[in-house]
């Protein structure tokens, strides 16, 4: 500020402003006092530093007068070689005119020499070397040698030359076409070789690798009629019978790799690399044909057409027709011969892709076109009469498999048989259909093809929810009979049964251990499902491997339905052990337990000594546990076995709490429950390899309080420190079972806060 505002502003200032100000001031004048003090210190070393520079400045002057001359030198040069430059283009454009020139004179040399021998080769019959004259006229730059005609004076010996040897190009190829023809109705080989290297020479790529190919298809025809002739006439009793049409088709394939892989050297050689397509174009039409009449031959002599519409009958009319059904064992033999035609038609599709691929990228540099090439293949193989009878042939095969499938999974029911060498109750049923699930699936693996594979899955997932599960479920739905009664109830209305004429002696054993195969079955059914769904994903990595993302999840999506097939089957268990529960656990529970209502909880001294010598109702109850568990441990399944301890300990606390509520304590009867209640627990907790002690939580609470010594205690363990107790028993509850000790006082239990 200036000084006049200066002025007023310190006539209106307090002294405190003005102190303050003061102190910025003296703080300003600090600062400037040391900034002064460090400049003063630095004055020698600045001094020194502008002695130094006085030195340097006539030394300056020298390089600037040096760099100018470096200039006026660079400049010098820069024009020197901007000259040099010239004189170089100019040389290079003379010699551009020279090579030009030499080509030119080399191209006429060669032009007259080739005029004059070709016409003598050709009447000599010498047509390699015609055929190299015309090879080299036409590797000549057509339009370098017009412009030569044109240039020189006397052009009409050119123009004569190059009429020459285009009549004689004709005439070559004329000549060539038809002695190549006539060397195939003779089958000359040495001809056939001699005149396919001659047509790369005369500019008839395609014309001859076409005529050529069509002469090897003519062999593989003949080859592959013979291969038919002797399919058909196959006697049954030969041991490749059943696999004959396989064969057929597998030597047809390997001919065909087998000319492919013997003549591929000599189109290279020839032809130039990236010209095996075109060869296989030709090859792959007599392939097609030949496939087709192998299908038509077999479709008749397996009568697969027949059998089919059979099964189509069968299907629309339903289980309960009257229909003739076809054994399956009858179409297991054809359904393995179908597998082995596809995956042999797999592996030759892939043997051609890898074939034209390999040699496309040999012969073709350029991407774009390359892939064109390969969009060509492709188009090949998709539209093929062979694609199209493989996936005929891949229909056939799925809608057999399905049949067998589900005909041989109905009769493995119809033929289950009890293993009774065996404790443990388990049938031929579970191992039967899994053999053929599984076989099926292998089966499918082995054609190569994964939507085959997927197919076939999801239709064993189909049979194993639908039918399967359905034989199970209904074979449990009969119960487990007399198994709500005691040992001498049931043995006293079995008499009854047997004497009336109702029952037979064997009908009520027969009833139960059908009702346990049936609830092993369904346990060891889901382990298998699970076995059976990490081996095929294994499986399918070896025989599929570098499978695409897409195709990795269709296989997953089908994999997935293996595991509702679990669920299913866990839920037939289930629906199982609740029948068995209902009729054999838990009316026998309920009586058991109930006699604790009959007893007298209000003990003394003398009472508890008594009680205890007597044989406790604790002891009575774990012995006719026991008794039901042995019953059952041997014949189950440990799955089942602990589901049904697991199962008897929910119905035995449920019960003994239900009755404790209605019953009454004294300090001792208390201290027995207490007691009681955790001999129970132990017993149930080693009676099984899961874990019980969850489903005691409620009883043990309850006999805890029922041995408090006074109502106070129950702060000992409600929630009053870290890690207290989890009370499943809500503060109502509390108070209620506190209630049943007669020596605790109501008011002291209603003013509990809890």
């Amino acid at each position: 500020m200036d000084v006049q505002n200066k002025v007023h502003w310190a006539l209106n200032a307090s002294i405190e402003e003005i102190d303050k100000e003061l102190d910025e001031l003296k703080l300003a004048e600090s600062e400037a006092i040391k900034n002064l003090s460090n400049q003063l210190s630095q004055k020698t070393y600045v001094d020194d530093k502008i002695r130094s520079l006085n030195k340097i400045v006539p030394m300056l002057k020298v390089v600037q007068q040096e760099a100018g001359n470096l200039v006026e030198t660079i400049k010098n040069i820069s024009e020197a070689s901007n000259k040099i430059s010239g004189e170089i283009k100019s040389l290079d454009a003379a010699r551009s005119r020279i090579e030009e020139s030499h080509r030119r004179v080399s191209d006429l040399i060669d032009l007259e020499y080739c005029a004059q021998g070709v016409q003598t080769a050709i009447n000599n019959e010498e047509y390699e070397i015609g055929a190299g004259h015309i090879h080299r006229f036409l590797t000549i730059d057509q339009n370098l040698l017009k412009r030569t005609a044109a240039d020189v004076k006397k052009a009409s010996g050119i123009l004569k030359s190059v009429h020459t040897l285009q009549d004689a190009s004709t005439q070559l190829r004329a000549i060539v076409k038809h002695r190549f023809d006539e060397a195939i109705r003779n089958n000359d080989l040495p001809s056939i070789e001699r005149f396919f290297k001659i047509y790369p020479l005369i500019g008839m790529h395609e014309e001859g690798i076409r005529e050529f190919c069509v002469y090897l298809s003519t062999k593989l025809q003949d080859t592959a009629q013979k291969n038919i002739s002797t399919a058909l006439n196959t006697s049954i009793a030969d041991e490749r019978y059943n696999v004959i049409y396989a064969d057929t088709l597998t030597l047809l394939f390997e001919g065909l790799a087998r000319i492919i892989d013997s003549q591929h050297p000599s189109i290279e050689s020839y032809y130039g690399p990236g010209r095996l397509l075109s060869a296989i174009t030709i090859l792959q039409s007599e392939c097609d044909k030949q496939c087709q009449r192998i299908m038509i031959e077999m479709n008749r002599n397996r009568q697969v057409n027949k059998k089919l519409a059979l099964i189509n009958d069968v299907n629309t009319s339903g289980s309960s027709s009257k229909l003739e059904r076809i054994d399956p064992k009858d179409l297991d033999v054809l359904i393995g011969e179908m597998t082995i035609m596809h995956a042999r038609t797999e592996l030759y599709l892939k043997y051609i892709r890898r074939k034209v691929n390999t040699d496309l990228e040999v012969g073709i540099p350029d991407l774009a076109e390359r892939k064109t090439k390969v969009v060509q293949l492709e188009n090949l193989i998709n539209h093929s009469q062979l694609s199209q009878s493989k996936h005929e042939l891949l229909g056939y095969y799925l809608r057999l498999e399905q049949y067998f499938m589900e005909e041989s999974i109905s009769k493995a029911v119809s033929m289950d048989t009890i293993d009774n060498t065996s404790e443990l109750k388990t049938s031929s049923l579970v191992d039967d259909t899994f053999f053929i699930i599984r076989k099926c699936i292998r089966r499918a693996l082995s054609t190569g093809s994964l939507d085959g594979c997927c197919a076939i899955i999801n239709n064993g997932c189909r049979v194993l929810e639908n039918d399967y599960c359905t034989v199970l479920k209904n074979r449990l739905k009969q119960g487990y009979p007399y198994g709500y009664l005691d040992l001498t109830q049931a043995y006293n209305v079995l008499q009854t049964s047997i004497q009336q004429g109702r029952l037979q002696p064997n009908d009520a054993e027969q009833a139960r251990t059908t009702f346990i195969v049936a609830l092993n079955n369904a346990d060891l059914s889901a382990e298998y499902v699970e076995t059976l769904c990490d081996s095929i994903m294994a499986e399918i990595e070896l025989v599929l491997p570098g499978m695409k993302e897409n195709e990795r999840g269709k296989l997953e999506s089908c994999l997935s339905g293996l595991s509702s097939v679990i669920a299913n089957l866990k839920a037939v268990t289930d629906y199982g052990m609740q029948q068995l529960k209902t009729s054999a656990i838990k009316p026998r529970i309920t009586t058991w337990v109930d006699a604790f209502s009959t007893l007298n909880h209000h003990f003394s001294e003398d009472d508890l000594a008594a009680y205890e010598a007597g044989g406790s109702f604790v002891e009575t109850l774990i012995f006719n546990l026991d008794s039901l568990l042995a019953s059952f441990k041997e014949s189950l399944t440990s799955g089942n076995y602990d589901t049904l301890v697991a199962m008897v300990t929910a119905e035995v606390t449920s019960r003994l709490e239900t009755v404790i509520l209605k019953s009454s304590f004294n300090r001792l009867g208390g201290l027995i429950m207490d007691k009681e209640v955790r001999s129970l627990s132990g017993y149930l907790t080693t009676s099984t390899s899961w874990s019980v002690r969850d489903k005691f939580a409620r009883l043990t609470q309850i006999a805890t309080v029922l041995n408090f010594e006074k109502v106070s205690e129950i702060a000992d363990y409600w929630g009053s420190h870290e890690g207290a107790l989890t009370w499943r028993l809500t503060p109502s509850e509390v108070r209620t079972v506190m209630s049943l000790r007669v020596d605790f006082k109501i008011e002291d239990i209603r003013k509990l806060k809890l």
